[in-house]
């Protein structure tokens, strides 16, 4: 038998220095993402990998992005993100949220159109506990009258 899994490559992750970056720590249902954000040429880096290699659908790079986007800086600073805990959309909310404080201790006068674009605030939303005597959270079990 052959290895199949020899032509797909993982990426390399990538040493980077951010040490006279600003700080900042996101939080998103379960995840938590620590950004640093510095002066740069507008590279992403989440968990020592490009963010193009970490999330490979569409949808989460153009998020990722968002805040960089609407304060026209995408160019001008590099990120590097390192996030934990729950799933792809879930650690792209903690970047999104990650990236815009550390922008704004970066440069103030860009709070003004990520607060009005609602990336300052953290989305408190989380999964609602199970309880006992439901199939779900609120779903019960099917009835049967017969």
């Amino acid at each position: 038998m052959e290895n199949l899994n020899t032509t797909s490559e993982s990426p390399k992750k990538i040493k980077l220095d951010f040490k006279d970056g600003k700080y900042a720590t996101g939080r998103r249902k379960r995840s938590i993402a620590k950004v640093w954000v510095k002066k740069g040429s507008g590279n992403i880096y989440v968990n020592g990998v490009k963010m193009i290699d970490y999330f490979k659908r569409p949808v989460h790079q153009i998020i990722v992005t968002r805040p960089l986007e609407i304060s026209n800086v995408r160019a001008n600073y590099d990120v590097k993100c390192s996030v934990k805990g729950g799933g792809l959309s879930g650690q792209a909310g903690a970047i999104i949220l990650g990236i815009s404080k550390a922008l704004i201790i970066q440069d103030e006068d860009l709070k003004k159109n990520l607060k009005k674009d609602k990336l300052t605030t953290r989305d408190s939303r989380v999964v609602e506990r199970k309880k006992y005597g439901h199939r779900k959270a609120r779903r019960s079990f099917q009835f049967s009258k017969r």
